[in-house]
């Protein structure tokens, strides 16, 4: 299914451009076939994590992300986690260019993280969450089928990060734009 956001479009080209020629799809080249400045502008000066989650008849395919930004811009971020979360996800073999035509492609692009005091302060529906324990990190994002309390949320993210019950965490909360 071809996506409407530009987001998620620069994600699906950016995993086309890998099956098609075995190489990294570069945002400068992909600005040449883009024909929205504000929104290129809006790229370039965007520094955020992002997380790009694939999805193949309503089942996760795939998903990579950053909490922190680590590329130039956020249009780099984004073709960085696309070809991850399409190739390198160990939990799933590579996608194939058979399975294009198929995928369902998310990008959430996270705002600031900030600290949790207080389990009252969260909700799986508007926040994504981020545990951390003697260096181990755990993040689960907002609004996922079938986590939905705070206490589910938590303790999926510990179980990520390999933090056992009744470990000391730190918590934190953050927003998403979510973009298909």
């Amino acid at each position: 299914m071809k996506p409407s956001n530009l987001y998620a479009k620069l994600a699906l080209r950016a995993i086309e451009e890998r099956i098609e020629s075995g190489r990294a799809l570069k945002f400068e080249e992909y600005k040449e076939e883009i024909d929205d400045n504000k929104w290129i502008q809006e790229v370039e000066g965007l520094r955020a994590g992002a997380f790009v989650s694939l999805y193949k008849e309503g089942e996760l395919r795939g998903c990579i992300g950053t909490v922190e930004p680590l590329e130039k811009h956020i249009g780099e971020e984004i073709i960085k986690n696309a070809m991850e979360a399409a190739f390198f996800d160990p939990r799933f073999l590579p996608v194939e260019k058979e399975e294009l035509e198929q995928l369902t492609i998310s990008v959430d692009i996270l705002k600031q993280k900030e600290p949790v005091e207080s389990i009252k302060e969260l909700d799986p529906q508007k926040y994504g969450v981020v545990v951390e324990h003697e260096g181990r990190r755990g993040l689960l994002l907002p609004d996922l089928e079938g986590v939905d309390t705070p206490d589910k949320q938590l303790d999926i993210a510990a179980k990520k990060a390999g933090i056992m019950e009744g470990e000391k965490m730190s918590v934190y909360r953050f927003e998403v734009l979510r973009y298909k």
